[in-house]
């Protein structure tokens, strides 16, 4: 994820264009943080490397977050992450490519914190799938009530064959082994990488990638 504190990086078409020839294969951003104009600009820039693209959810008013899905849509974007109004976020992508992925849980605030058992993420998740869903977005680390692993593991088990991304403060090789033993398909990494945190002995953003890369073999 192109963004640090839940909001696109300013420089994102600078930093996408340093990073591009490590060949990730999954990028995103968020709606917040730069102008529309450069979030169509990123868009080409990512498109040309043929990476599914993702862009997240953080608004946080019902209004707001359906604005948000409209933006996704009208982008192009492959996979919206985030959100909780489901119907009306469907509906808004109907007929488009893009899949969704909702925030199970009681996700506050911004940046993004997470509320709720790990029966409300059973449920929701599993309400997901029933609706539609290509899966769902959890805020697992960010929790603020239940234990992280857990919530991986339940759901894994409510949406299962649907995709499970574990979003927020994965920000090393034990959280990224933890969570796919747990039952997680993917994870998003941004603020880790910018403020050199994943492998503090590395200076360059790329050199930080290479570490992740590496730790996802």
């Amino acid at each position: 994820m192109l963004t640090r504190g839940d909001k696109t990086v300013e420089d994102c078409l600078q930093v996408f264009e340093e990073i591009a020839s490590l060949g990730i294969g999954h990028v995103g951003f968020k709606d917040v943080g730069v102008t529309p104009e450069t979030l169509h600009k990123l868009m080409g820039a990512i498109r040309k490397t043929g990476a599914t693209t993702y862009m997240e959810v953080v608004a946080t008013t019902p209004e707001s977050a359906l604005q948000s899905a409209r933006v996704g849509r009208d982008l192009g974007i492959d996979r919206l992450l985030g959100g909780t109004q489901i119907a009306e976020t469907l509906k808004i992508l109907e007929g488009s490519k893009t899949k969704y992925y909702p925030f199970p849980g009681k996700p506050v605030g911004h940046p993004t914190k997470l509320g709720g058992t790990a029966a409300d993420v059973l449920d929701h998740s599993a309400s997901f799938m029933a609706a539609g869903c290509a899966g769902a977005d959890l805020l697992a680390f960010r929790a603020t009530e239940a234990d992280p692993i857990e919530l991986v593991q339940a759901a894994r088990r409510g949406l299962g064959g649907g995709y499970l991304v574990v979003a927020g403060s994965v920000a090393s090789k034990e959280r990224i082994q933890q969570i796919a033993a747990a039952g997680a398909d993917a994870f998003t990494i941004g603020s880790a990488v910018f403020d050199g945190s994943y492998s503090p002995r590395n200076g360059s953003i790329r050199s930080q990638l290479k570490a992740v890369l590496a730790d996802c073999q």
